[in-house]
């Protein structure tokens, strides 16, 4: 089995309404679909690296290849997680989870992205709550930072629900203008404070550790 010898692949992440796991090829396709039909507002871009302005193939496709990417690219060290998120049996989004050194450092990054019509209905919040379960619980995790572009008030107030503290501020060029960044960090004393009431579980975790640099690989 292909977990035998890439362990991630069978990581899940539960919510009583959420699954998180990493993508299949069918999720992929699916994936790319939501993301064709659209993530947000074409007035509006709430990413640093504008990859929506994309036509809609062009951004399936980039939704593809850049998920296969990660994974291929993965070491101990430098790492990047992407989990679609699986609610009522169909992929609405994705939840990533990062890091570089995290056996020295400690500390995660997360991004994330919901389908246009997936959206206000708690999922997002949910959906970041399993992932600071998996990288608090699940790996040890310290701090856990995000960020989020001036104005994308929905991400900010997930970010502020969960217990992220504002951490600076962070100026990018974005469709040829400055866009302010605004840089959130959740400590574990501030996690453990802003849990949500909502139980997560974790399957497949053990096997993975060595690939997030907690424990060796196999030789």
């Amino acid at each position: 089995m292909i977990t035998d010898h890439f362990p991630l692949l069978g990581l899940r992440v539960r919510t009583p309404r959420l699954e998180l796991r990493p993508p299949s090829l069918d999720d992929l396709a699916a994936l790319a679909d939501i993301a064709a039909e659209g993530v947000h507002d074409p007035a509006e871009m709430p990413f640093i690296f504008p990859w929506t302005d994309l036509s809609p193939a062009r951004r399936a496709l980039s939704v593809v290849q850049h998920n296969l990417g990660v994974y291929a690219r993965w070491t101990p060290e430098d790492w990047q997680l992407p989990l679609v998120v699986v609610h009522e049996g169909a992929v609405v989004g994705v939840q990533d989870m990062l890091a570089k050194d995290f056996a020295v450092t400690r500390r995660v990054a997360s991004g994330s992205w919901l389908g246009l019509k997936h959206q206000g209905r708690g999922i997002g919040t949910e959906m970041r709550a399993a992932m600071l379960h998996l990288a608090f619980e699940g790996l040890g995790a310290a701090e856990a930072a995000s960020g989020v572009i001036e104005g994308n008030v929905r991400s900010e107030r997930v970010s502020r629900r969960l217990g992220y503290r504002a951490d600076g501020v962070g100026v990018y060029a974005v469709r040829g203008k400055a866009a302010r960044e605004l840089r959130f960090l959740l400590t574990r004393e501030d996690w453990e404070a802003h849990r949500l009431d909502v139980p997560v579980t974790l399957s497949g975790l053990e096997p993975c550790l060595p690939f997030f640099g907690l424990g060796e690989l196999p030789e």
